[in-house]
């Protein structure tokens, strides 16, 4: 049997169109629950902080870690004194950073999800390739599903972009659970609002 035959065969036995799933009693009308966000987030291994203002960042980041030696964050009103011109470079130059502070855009209470993208991190690798991520998003950011949070973010308008749930972690290998594998050891959330 020729290809043209294989291909034509295939194309006359495709299945009836269906009309996809109503999906829209999925979606929700309210905002998500930030304290579900935080059981969730919790669970998952992360620290979750609310807090009303930036300046409330510094002094949380001095009492939870006491061995960092060089930070980076996306505004200058999360940590004043933060490493400054960490963006230029390939992404190597990012290897040595201990902890990086970037915002969220939002939430998500059912699996503490936060999705982050390339305009947030302003360098991609950066919340892979830190040892310790801390992620800030607004109050009014969290979402009640994972439905609300695509019906949010639409169409791919920001290119690269990831939800990041709690601390990166794995078990694959013999069953020990190895910490920071894949990403940061250790995830803090800082909700403000």
């Amino acid at each position: 049997m020729s290809r043209e035959a294989i291909l034509a065969a295939i194309k006359n036995n495709q299945p009836a169109y269906q009309e996809l799933p109503d999906l829209s009693g999925f979606s929700h009308a309210g905002a998500g629950d930030p304290a579900a966000f935080k059981k969730v987030v919790e669970s998952l291994g992360g620290q979750v902080f609310e807090i009303a203002s930036f300046t409330e960042i510094q002094p949380l980041v001095a009492e939870h870690y006491t061995d960092l030696s060089k930070v980076v964050a996306i505004e200058d009103a999360y940590l004043p004194g933060a490493a400054t011109g960490w963006q230029t470079g390939d992404g190597r130059q990012l290897e040595q950073v201990d902890l990086a502070i970037i915002p969220g855009q939002l939430g998500v209470a059912e699996n503490g999800a936060i999705w982050v993208t390339e305009k947030e991190m302003e360098v991609r690798v950066l919340p892979f390739i830190t040892q310790h991520l801390a992620l800030v998003i607004s109050k009014d950011a969290i979402l009640p599903t994972m439905h609300d949070a695509y019906a949010r973010i639409g169409g791919p308008e920001n290119g690269f972009g990831a939800f990041i749930a709690g601390p990166s972690k794995t078990a694959d290998i013999e069953q020990s659970l190895v910490l920071g594998a894949h990403g940061a050891k250790s995830l803090t959330v800082f909700i403000i609002g």
